[in-house]
């Protein structure tokens, strides 16, 4: 009776962050939730301070050569969000996501010191004297290794915090209860409403910092602010209940996946083997109801597994060919749906190429246009505020106002589920490339009537129309990111959830990538002896920048068809309402 009275009282599988048994009414919550979305501005202010303005500093201070500082930049942001798989993978297998979140924030500070002492100390960087006849020193050597020693101490520590924050803060909530499912999907909006708050002070506030007064003081109050986040994470400390690690989430998969092939050619009456109905004992240890009731949504039956993805059945051998290779029916459904939720997670890697072109031609065409709003000059590099604040005017409606009546319209408890908010999010990329093409054909149509396709003059066009391009894409952002981290999070075994939910930063990456990749390919394919490539010339005005808007816009138009395909197959572990 005593033992049924603490299983009741105490969140089984989690501790508190003296390593003790967590309790209910005490840890979780939506109060524990609070701590990590204000952590969450100051990690994404201090991160994106740099990240959107960088370029210009590795060209004016470090006397990088254009090309050379753009690419520096993108694999410095690439390498933070791939990262997060890496964060997501420890935060699964030997710590919490409470833990690693502090260990990430220390190494990120680390960096930024180093980065500030360089900005603060002339003779840490380059000369700065140079001219026609005294060409500038390109940074090298000590000077060189001290700059990348600190952008990639700052990458990693982002890469640790993006890949266990979300997942601590989404775990405060009872994934049991309706009220809890409902209590996380708001955490996931006002993540990303945090996430652009933080976004909106960097890039306003921080730019116009480090473009007029310097950028030591960019740096420091980077510095600052990612310092900030660690006693505010604290602060929270009584409040949360953290995930027991249960072991590495890879070994498990790959585990599975060699059984499965080994179990095939040795044996081919292997998919008509006994199943071995042994657990290991990690799945013992401390499961609690939420990973109870898991087990109860992977399969049905607890003696048989699922007949989707055959194949991995194999694995389920009565005489394994090594201990080692030994797998338990709840290891195989695992497996399972985290390669179910793969597609899903390739399809949205097209809308983050998308993403990706508004920190480089977007900004270019703003340059060419009138940016004055009223007296006051708006910088290019200073558009991305536009996504930033329709995204926090958008979060509390579509929590507050579109989802209940969602409910009400379709009588689910999600009212609107993961994958169409997915959805949405791909089919507002089309429009928005859409939009961008035919924005810049008007552009182009004015250049030319003005006389200015040589001119380096501003247009007589205001850069409000560039703004539409970003109002989409900032929508398109918002319903796929929220979608995206709350869909892996749910689907995800209990065991992997750390590590699913850094898929969705991990996509950002790979369409940054994708994007250099396409832009080269195109001038490639585009450019011979008698024709330029569409993205090359004197100024942007001889680009032929439409032309890609409208590539962009049919790969987004392909890809969305390849998305119905996988989700209108796709088949969620409750009863189709993102459980």
């Amino acid at each position: 009776m005593e033992l049924e009275h603490q299983k009741s009282t105490t969140w089984e599988g989690y501790v508190n962050w003296r390593n003790k048994p967590a309790l209910r009414g005490r840890h979780g919550g939506m109060l524990a939730a609070s701590f990590v979305l204000v952590v969450e501005i100051l990690e994404n202010l201090a991160f994106l301070a740099n990240a959107s303005n960088l370029v210009l500093y590795l060209k004016q201070f470090m006397h990088l050569s254009p090309s050379i500082s753009a690419n520096n930049v993108t694999n410095f942001m690439g390498t933070a969000f791939l990262l997060a798989l890496l964060g997501g993978f420890l935060s699964d297998a030997f710590s919490t996501t409470y833990h690693i979140f502090l260990i990430s924030a220390v190494i990120e500070f680390l960096g930024l010191i180093i980065l500030t002492i360089q900005a603060r100390v002339p003779s840490l960087k380059p000369p700065s004297e140079c001219d026609a006849t005294t060409p500038c020193q390109e940074v090298a050597g000590g000077k060189a290794a001290m700059l990348f020693a600190g952008l990639y101490l700052v990458a990693l520590g982002v890469g640790g915090i993006k890949g266990s924050l979300p997942a601590h803060g989404a775990e405060q909530f009872d994934g049991t209860t309706p009220s809890g499912r409902k209590q996380r999907s708001t955490f996931f909006n006002y993540f990303v409403f945090c996430l652009s708050c933080g976004a909106l002070i960097a890039v306003t506030f921080v730019v116009w910092i480090e473009d007029n007064k310097g950028w030591e003081w960019g740096f420091a109050i980077s510095t600052i602010s990612i310092l900030v986040s660690i006693p505010v994470f604290l602060s929270g400390s009584a409040t949360y209940k953290n995930k027991i690690p249960t072991g590495s989430p890879l070994t498990t998969i790959f585990k599975v996946l060699i059984a499965a092939s080994i179990n095939t050619c040795v044996n081919s009456n292997s998919s008509s083997a006994v199943v071995n109905m042994v657990s290991s004992p990690s799945n013992h240890t401390s499961r609690g109801k939420e990973a109870e009731e898991e087990a109860e949504k992977t399969s049905k039956s607890t003696e048989m597994p699922t007949d989707t993805l055959k194949f991995l059945n194999n694995s389920i051998a009565n005489k394994p060919v090594h201990s080692s290779l030994e797998c338990t029916v709840q290891q195989v459904e695992d497996v399972k749906i985290v390669l179910k939720v793969l597609p899903i997670f390739a399809c949205t890697i097209m809308l983050n190429c998308c993403l990706a072109q508004l920190s480089t031609f977007s900004v270019e065409q703003a340059a060419t246009m009138n940016t004055k709003l009223g007296s006051f000059t708006v910088p290019p590099a200073s558009l991305p505020v536009f996504p930033v604040i329709f995204i926090i005017i958008l979060a509390p409606i579509y929590d507050h106002i579109i989802i209940p009546f969602a409910r009400k319209v379709t009588k689910t408890e999600s009212g609107v589920t993961h994958l169409q908010r997915i959805g949405v999010g791909l089919v507002l990329s089309i429009i928005a490339m859409a939009v961008a093409a035919l924005v810049e054909i008007k552009r182009k149509r004015v250049a030319t009537n003005a006389g200015l396709l040589d001119s380096t003059k501003p247009l007589p066009l205001t850069f409000f129309w560039i703004a539409l391009q970003y109002l989409f894409l900032g929508s398109a952002d918002l319903f796929t990111l929220a979608g995206l981290l709350e869909f892996f999070f749910s689907e995800a075994p209990i065991r992997m959830r750390s590590l699913a939910t850094s898929l969705s930063w991990a996509s950002l990456a790979l369409g940054y990538y994708l994007s250099t990749v396409i832009v080269s390919v195109v001038n490639n394919v585009t450019g011979n002896s008698t024709h330029k490539p569409w993205l090359s010339g004197g100024n942007i005005n001889h680009y032929h920048l439409d032309r890609f808007y409208w590539l962009m816009c049919a790969l987004s138009g392909l890809n969305f068809l390849h998305y119905l395909f996988w989700a209108i197959r796709y088949k969620y572990r409750g009863a189709g309402n993102g459980e």
